[in-house]
């Protein structure tokens, strides 16, 4: 679990085999139960993203347990943009990227795009969720508190 306070952003993420690396985006596409579960139970809505760089970008939607919207946005069906009165590709490429999908989360969000590309890379806090850890891991609950208000 990581936390960018600043915005009230938290990044629930599984560790293990089946989830690391470009496989493991493509295993987050369809297991969505957690982002479920708490759009359910805290009431609120809850966002989810995936990135492949190499293949896609993903941003689903869960309030009330049941899916609200979402977009994928298969990256070999984008047009490049043309450089327009002197602006460079990279300045057009990155205006074009602010309205994909993570771009229009990380504007819902009130950050910029790259910040939720760096949320993987942030000092995190680990979680052991089947109950097999130390008794003095504090519960999600704790974690949680004063974040989701």
């Amino acid at each position: 679990m990581s936390v960018y306070r600043r915005r009230k952003i938290i990044r629930l993420a599984l560790d293990g085999g089946h989830t690391a690396g470009r496989w493991g985006s493509h295993w987050y596409s369809n297991h969505q139960a957690l982002a479920r579960l708490l759009s359910r139970e805290a009431g609120l809505t809850v966002h989810t993203y995936v990135y492949d760089p190499q293949e896609y970008e993903e941003v689903m939607a869960f309030g009330g347990g049941q899916n609200v919207g979402g977009e994928r946005l298969l990256y070999d069906e984008v047009e490049l943009p043309e450089c327009l009165d002197g602006e460079s590709d990279d300045e057009a490429f990155a205006r074009m990227q602010a309205h994909w999908p993570l771009g229009h989360l990380a504007w819902v969000y009130g950050v910029e795009r790259e910040l939720l590309l760096q949320l993987h890379g942030m000092q995190g806090t680990r979680l052991v969720l089947n109950g097999s850890g130390p008794e003095s891991e504090p519960p999600l609950e704790h974690l949680l508190r004063d974040i989701a208000a």
